[in-house]
């Protein structure tokens, strides 16, 4: 499924002498790098190798490339302001960072003097990035955990549920935007709206704060992501999900706190520290600007290739036209094994950051 704007055949999808076009299938896992993003990624190598932070001319040159960046990626997402993105190694480092800074927020309520300990709720359908460190720290004891299940046909989240597991210690409610495998798009609109309620309950009873995050990779580029409408509190960006370079972002609400995970330099607002990936960062910004651009190109074309229906091919996931990104396809059924894929058809039933 190659869009206009991503219509040149990678190299990566040829194999040795053989080039005979490939059909690339895994777009949910990753996507090829738009021609214009690769080719921001190159001249930034060569024009943008100062430090960011430094003063001279190299650095500042460096500096503004990741400004623009921000900024497309703040209308992207239509971010009232680009101080609330903050650029990632990927998706992992990005939900990690929201669970952590959480944690500590927690803590910082109670002034660590509590003995009662944070508790989270998210899905039983996360992503690894999200389950595997939820599920560790609470192995560790740091946190207790919650995870609703999804309905059956429809692959969803009930909101009443999610509601109705919140307890007086709930900091984080953390749920996907759209699905990997099925394609299906949580309501991720009610169980902000249903969390602000909640907050604005405990005013008065509680200085404590429930926030809402969610893992939009596999939402970007394909539907509108528009934080004012989701009304959460963060939210994660994975750029190889979108034509995009391999890092992220991760957008932070204004009025919410960022803690700092790793401690060094100020990059970042001292949220992120570390010398910042210009060129990848760069890459980044313009993968973002052609999702601003294109988004009804992407979406276009997605409503016209979901009705293909591929011989002997089974289609999982939802089924309504509203409810989610796209079909996915199972490879189990084309009789197709990881030792023996196909010959013109590249395609993955799993999605990997």
């Amino acid at each position: 499924m190659v869009s206009n704007v991503c219509n040149e055949q990678p190299n990566s999808l040829q194999n040795g002498n053989d080039m005979q076009a490939k059909v690339y299938m895994d777009y949910n896992a990753t996507t090829p790098l738009a021609p214009t993003v690769a080719k921001e990624i190159q001249q930034s190598l060569f024009t943008a190798w100062g430090n960011p932070s430094s003063s001279h001319s190299a650095g500042v040159q460096a500096k503004l490339i990741i400004s623009k960046a921000r900024e497309n990626l703040r209308k992207m997402l239509n971010s009232l302001s680009s101080n609330e993105i903050f650029f990632m190694s990927g998706g992992t480092e990005a939900n990690n960072h929201v669970i952590h800074s959480t944690i500590k927020y927690f803590k910082e309520c109670f002034n660590e003097n509590t003995d009662r300990k944070p508790h989270v709720i998210s899905s039983v359908i996360e992503h690894d990035s999200i389950i595997k460190p939820l599920l560790q720290l609470e192995k560790e004891g740091c946190l207790d955990l919650t995870l609703v299940g999804v309905c059956k046909h429809l692959g969803h989240v009930d909101p009443d549920e999610i509601f109705s597991n919140v307890q007086d210690n709930t900091v984080l409610v953390t749920i996907m935007m759209a699905h990997n495998e099925t394609g299906a798009i949580q309501p991720i609109k009610e169980i902000s709206s249903g969390i602000k309620k909640i907050n604005e309950q405990r005013v008065g009873k509680s200085n404590l704060s429930v926030f809402v995050h969610t893992d939009a990779a596999q939402a970007i580029g394909k539907i509108k992501v528009d934080v004012q409408e989701l009304g959460v509190d963060y939210l994660t960006v994975v750029g190889h999900k979108f034509y995009g370079p391999k890092i992220g972002a991760l957008w932070v609400h204004s009025l919410c706190l960022l803690n700092p995970m790793l401690y060094g330099g100020g990059q970042e607002k001292g949220k992120r520290p570390g010398t910042e990936n210009v060129c990848m960062i760069a890459g980044l910004g313009e993968a973002a600007r052609l999702v601003s651009e294109n988004l009804n190109v992407y979406e276009a074309h997605f409503k016209k290739v979901k009705f293909l229906r591929i011989s002997k091919a089974d289609c999982i996931g939802c089924f309504h036209k509203m409810l989610r990104i796209l079909y996915q396809l199972n490879k189990n059924s084309l009789k197709v094994t990881k030792e023996r894929p196909f010959r013109d058809e590249r395609l993955s039933k799993v999605s990997v950051r």
